[in-house]
């Protein structure tokens, strides 16, 4: 009898595989992509620069309005895709498969790190130079080539894809998708805004720093006391996704499937 040995690429290999057979990967990322560029469509062929609030927001910002309620799309893709296992009971069959566990949450963290940048990516340059058709010779007219502009998508193509990451420690964590969704909806867009509520300039800055808002803060071509500086906001991020992967990882290691 021929044993196959197992290995990091072949665990790996799986949960690619995993991700794309399910339909609705293929549903909430066409849906992610669809609602990010037709926001940022909308937003830009209805823009008027000579009144209305949409005049203060940062140009970049401005057509990535969209991401908003795409990186919920993003990060329900994620939890699902560990979450859904224990619902399911499959999570069983696969620790079976994968004894150590760990080398089973670092593939669903590779893939999705590989799947959100890409997509997100392609989605935020096709966001940008598809606005900007409509924003010719307006003040919020920019090219891919001015400077910054492909960093700041690039930048926030980096804070979407690690509010994904976080959905999928949430998802690890709490093992239950409506947990890891209320989970990421409460602590990334809801928290940093009731925080920003109370009359303490403490609690706004602190703010600053939550997953949400600093990724949030990426998207923004010029630096303003709003967000924290793009540095500050990647580390705040970075941080943030190696704790909660790591409190995930620690208990997938010590707890019952």
């Amino acid at each position: 009898m021929t044993t196959i040995a197992l290995t990091p690429a072949r665990v790996l290999r799986s949960e690619w595989h995993k991700l794309w057979t399910v339909r609705s990967t293929w549903i909430m990322l066409a849906a992610a992509t669809a609602l990010t560029v037709g926001v940022g469509i909308a937003i830009a062929a209805s823009y008027d620069q000579d009144g209305g609030e949409a005049a203060r927001f940062d140009p970049v910002q401005f057509l990535l309005f969209g991401t908003q309620f795409s990186q919920i799309i993003l990060a329900v893709v994620a939890v699902l895709f560990i979450s859904g296992e224990y619902g399911t009971g499959m999570v069983r069959s696969t620790m079976v498969a994968v004894p150590r566990r760990i080398p089973v949450l670092w593939s669903k963290a590779g893939v999705v790190t590989a799947v959100t940048f890409t997509a997100t990516l392609a989605t935020l340059l096709v966001t940008f130079v598809s606005g900007q058709l409509f924003l010719d010779g307006t003040d919020k007219e920019l090219s891919l080539t001015d400077p910054g502009v492909f960093g700041t998508l690039l930048a926030g193509t980096a804070g979407l894809t690690a509010l994904a990451l976080i959905g999928l420690g949430l998802g690890a964590l709490l093992r239950s998708v409506p947990g890891g969704i209320t989970a990421f909806i409460g602590g990334v867009t809801v928290l940093p805004e009731v925080l920003r509520m109370f009359p303490y300039d403490v609690m706004d800055s602190v703010a600053k720093y939550f997953p949400g808002r600093a990724a949030e803060g990426l998207m923004t071509l010029r630096d303003t006391s709003d967000y924290a500086t793009t540095g500050p906001a990647l580390l705040a991020l970075t941080l943030w996704t190696a704790a909660i992967l790591a409190a995930a990882a620690l208990l997938l290691k010590r707890r019952d499937v």
